[in-house]
């Protein structure tokens, strides 16, 4: 554990009253020219980004996600090359591209390597998870967070994320890729600890199982070593059937369900965010491969829907807002789905399919000050 360094705390950038000014770059081709493909247009989208504000003279951090085992649908390594060559050209001191300590072994198989990107892959939290600031958060199990060192010490970060579904909190991006990828696994498992939403009371349990008999999503689960239930709240989409089946009344729905869990996200991205200088952040998240899990499952599935860009912003609010209603609508594409599931009601697809609102997520965000929902969404030709 290292000592903090000496920050200005401040609202980021995007927190003024009006709106956000976010950029998105369609991933469809109205020709058959390089020039209007998407990689062509996240360069163009780059150069309307303050690169040199934010990077010029920094040594800057790019968060990724590298994914794991199988997983194929990360960001393509072309992209953070041509992002890399652009930090470079806007005069960053040095940059290195970053993820969780005991994820970076598997990067390679993805073709993250400083060969192919243009720049180094480092640790988050060095090698052995072990090098990190820590931040006080007090809320509820959540009392403090721990920093990884290599990214704190940065001057200037770019939160370079993929969208994808997540049972948890309904879909993970922006926010996600800073508050569990630049904390330590000790960190994330704190953070996994404000899940909830159902209460069991093993002494009124009589262990007849059929809550787990009326469960379709096998979110509850009969633990056979200590003969009592355990609730996967990956799977939970707080349906009640557990509750109604229940003979005793031991399980009830408590308030709030998943929503600590999203804050604990927004509060940990907020103390992220906090150890750099105003100006000195980027968020850009990636609409492409939209699956209905996390890359860290170490597998990928079929694309819940067709690629729909990318999207940038200062604001990661605004960001996650953007993302959000350009995926909301529609259905599944066939095949896309795990097996036997069905979709429940929800005003977006992964509200649709996790059970969860995924702009929960932009509430909490703006809730500890972190930028605002309202964007101005403008087109990259």
């Amino acid at each position: 554990m290292a000592t903090p360094k000496s920050v200005t705390v401040k609202k980021n950038a995007g927190a003024a009253k009006g709106q956000a000014e976010v950029l998105f770059a369609s991933a469809a081709v109205e020709r058959l020219e390089a020039k209007a493909t998407l990689p062509a247009k996240f360069l163009r989208m780059l150069d309307r980004l303050p690169m040199k504000r934010v990077c010029g003279g920094a040594t800057v951090a790019v968060k990724i996600h590298v994914g794991g085992h199988f997983g194929f649908t990360t960001i393509p390594p072309l992209f953070v090359r041509l992002l890399i060559e652009k930090i470079k050209a806007a005069g960053a001191k040095n940059v290195f591209v970053t993820d969780g300590s005991y994820s970076v072994g598997e990067a390679t198989a993805r073709g993250y390597t400083a060969e192919v990107l243009g720049a180094p892959l480092v640790g988050a939290a060095g090698v052995k998870d072990k090098f990190f600031y820590r931040h006080k958060i007090g809320y509820k199990t959540l009392k403090e967070v721990e920093i990884a060192g290599n990214v704190e010490d940065a001057d200037a970060l770019v939160n370079l994320s993929h969208f994808k579904g997540h049972g948890d909190c309904a879909y993970g991006a922006a926010c996600k890729n800073l508050a569990m990828g630049c904390v330590t696994q000790k960190s994330r498992g704190w953070l996994h600890q404000l899940e909830g939403g159902l209460l069991y009371n093993e002494k009124l349990c009589v262990r007849c199982k059929k809550c787990v008999e009326a469960c379709t999503r096998q979110a509850a689960q009969w633990n056979a070593e200590r003969n009592r239930l355990e609730i996967f709240y990956h799977n939970c989409v707080y349906c009640r059937h557990c509750v109604l089946a229940c003979p005793k009344d031991a399980i009830k729905i408590s308030g709030g369900g998943f929503i600590p869990f999203q804050h604990g996200l927004a509060l940990a991205a907020r103390e992220v965010l906090r150890t750099f200088e105003p100006g000195r952040t980027l968020h850009i998240t990636f609409l492409t491969q939209i699956t209905v899990y996390c890359d860290c499952w170490g597998f990928s599935t079929p694309a819940l829907i067709p690629d729909v860009g990318i999207v940038a912003s200062e604001d990661i609010a605004a960001v996650e807002k953007a993302s959000l209603d350009l995926t909301r609508d529609g259905d599944p594409l066939p095949g896309s789905l795990p097996p036997g599931r069905k979709l429940v009601e929800g005003k977006h697809l992964f509200e649709r399919i996790h059970g969860k609102d995924p702009y929960v997520q932009i509430d909490r965000l703006e809730a500890v000050g972190l930028g605002t929902g309202r964007y101005k969404l403008v087109e990259i030709k």
